[in-house]
């Protein structure tokens, strides 16, 4: 198997000169080396024949033991040099000093197409970074991470993607439900991939630290590789990277927000600096309408990271991002300029995502009321998002309110209470939008076309995952392979997988891995 190893991170910026793999604080340097534990029994359990296509690795080359010894960590590719980054971060709106890539290790990176693409194994072993763990990740949460950042770029939500989900042969022992009763569950290790894996937290140790030199050189080298349309000089060039850097953080949660999916772990060591979401950990898909939930267990009380509050959580890290690069521009006016910005431009985008998934292709000034009237509608009774859009699709312009409601009532959880106040709530909504479509000039056919480009059919709800964890746990990957599938094609109708149009089982209500989850894999 031959790969164009094109590396650059560990070429241009400063590594680690203690190279015992022990936990430290890591000083004067962006990461450290580190070769990947060796497992015991490696599996392929899945490849995703769309990143071998972008790594220029062929098919027949991915059934080979050379493919899964490296892509395992039980092989280092020839002139390769593992590492492990070093970066910070703020958890829960705390500053919590030195994370780094605690189980994640970095192969190489690959040039294809001209593409770069930085290789990482989740779950390889020990780093310098991994503070009381032990560097390593779980069959349960290695299925998730996997299949749903599939998922998510075909969704056309901007994320890291995956390359190979392999089981390790090794027991991992995890306390899943933080309760004080550890089990021993099957190891496994992702194949992530991603242009690069650098976050908001990269720049901030360097900056905590005072490193201003080495924060420049972090600094330049991002801006030299990943955004090479910034060609002007001095500190306004770090001013334009961090304009853009809010930019493609707004569209990130623009789409989060259209497909109902909440990240459950906003900390800004998982913010990716390429506006990419990155780190699949407790998330989770709204089944129920309902700004108030949050998918993990450890933000369970003051539910920080919240659906509704995804945008502003935003807003506070690229606040921290801010703070951090301001050394290198020494003038506080220009960045808080930009941070000024941050709320029209998402509610200006927002509004805009919410006319194309309500079917409107004008703009019209009543559109604010429409889609504020819509979101206190929506958890006034239990009701599937994604189901919902899709099916409101097929509401028509020339239909009455009521003839709406029997298309779209199968996204409420219990019909039973669709009465009184909530049914006259709903009534009024549905006549303020049907009156809304009636100004719009295209057919029934063509908005049936655009709403269906934005509102997905499937999406890969926890349940789903579970199911698929539940399989896996007995050797059984059939699941594995009917999500993936499917979820490559989430805009189609798809009849062959119509069964998973459905909303979530009243089995998957309150169980664990399908309503909330912890941090722990």
């Amino acid at each position: 198997m031959k790969i164009n190893v094109s590396n650059t991170f560990n070429l241009e910026l400063p590594a680690d000169k203690n190279r015992e793999n022990d936990r430290r604080q890591v000083l004067e340097a962006c990461f450290s080396y580190v070769n990947p534990k060796k497992t015991k029994a490696p599996e392929l359990i899945h490849v995703s024949d769309e990143m071998l296509n972008e790594l220029g690795i062929s098919k027949e080359d991915s059934l080979s033991t050379n493919f899964i010894e490296i892509f395992t960590g039980n092989k280092v590719y020839p002139e390769s040099k593992p590492y492990a980054m070093c970066y910070g971060g703020h958890q829960f709106g705390n500053w919590a000093g030195q994370l780094g890539d605690g189980r994640a290790i970095n192969l190489f990176e690959i040039n294809h197409n001209d593409k770069q693409w930085a290789v990482q194994l989740k779950g390889a072993g020990e780093t310098p970074y991994s503070r009381s763990a032990d560097g390593l990740a779980v069959l349960r949460s290695s299925i998730r991470e996997y299949l749903c950042s599939e998922a998510m770029h075909h969704l056309g939500v901007p994320t890291t993607r995956a390359l190979s989900l392999c089981q390790s042969g090794d027991q991992v022992l995890r306390d899943i439900l933080y309760n004080g009763n550890p089990a021993y569950e099957k190891g496994a290790i992702v194949c992530r991939v991603a242009p690069s894996f650098i976050r908001f937290g990269n720049f901030e140790i360097q900056s905590a630290r005072k490193n201003h030199i080495l924060l420049k050189k972090l600094t330049d080298y991002t801006i030299k590789h990943f955004f090479p349309k910034i060609t002007i000089t001095g500190k306004d060039k770090y001013l334009e990277f961090f304009k853009v850097v809010c930019n493609k953080t707004i569209d990130m949660i623009i789409h989060w927000q259209r497909v109902g999916f909440v990240h459950g772990v906003m900390n800004t060591d998982n913010m990716s600096i390429l506006g990419l979401t990155i780190d699949y950990g407790p998330y989770g898909w709204l089944e129920g309408y309902d700004h108030t939930w949050t998918p993990n267990t450890t933000d369970a009380q003051q539910r920080r990271y919240r659906f509704g509050n995804q945008m502003y959580i935003g807003l506070w890290n690229l606040f921290k991002l801010a703070n951090a690069i301001y050394p290198l521009i020494e003038e506080t006016k220009s960045l808080q300029n930009i941070l000024d910005s941050y709320n029209d431009l998402y509610e200006e985008r927002y509004v805009n995502m919410m006319r194309k998934k309500l079917g409107f292709e004008m703009a019209l000034e009543e559109d604010n009321k429409i889609i504020n009237k819509l979101e206190i509608a929506l958890q006034l009774i239990e009701t599937d998002m994604t189901i919902f859009f899709r099916n409101l699709g097929l509401v028509n312009k020339e239909f009455k309110a009521s003839e709406a409601i029997e298309i779209i009532k199968d996204a409420f959880y219990s019909f039973t209470d669709f009465k009184n106040q909530v049914k006259q709530e709903w009534i009024a909504w549905l006549e303020l939008y049907l009156k809304r479509l009636k100004k719009e000039e295209i057919s029934n056919k063509r908005k049936l076309q655009n709403m269906n480009l934005v509102n997905p059919k499937y999406v890969f709800r926890n349940y789903m995952a579970q199911l698929a964890i539940d399989r896996a746990e007995v050797g059984d990957y059939q699941l594995i392979e009917e999500f993936y599938m499917m979820l490559k094609k989430p805009y189609n109708e798809q009849p062959e997988f119509q069964k998973w149009f459905s909303k979530r089982p009243d089995w998957a209500r309150n169980k664990v891995g399908c309503s909330m989850l912890s941090c722990s894999s």
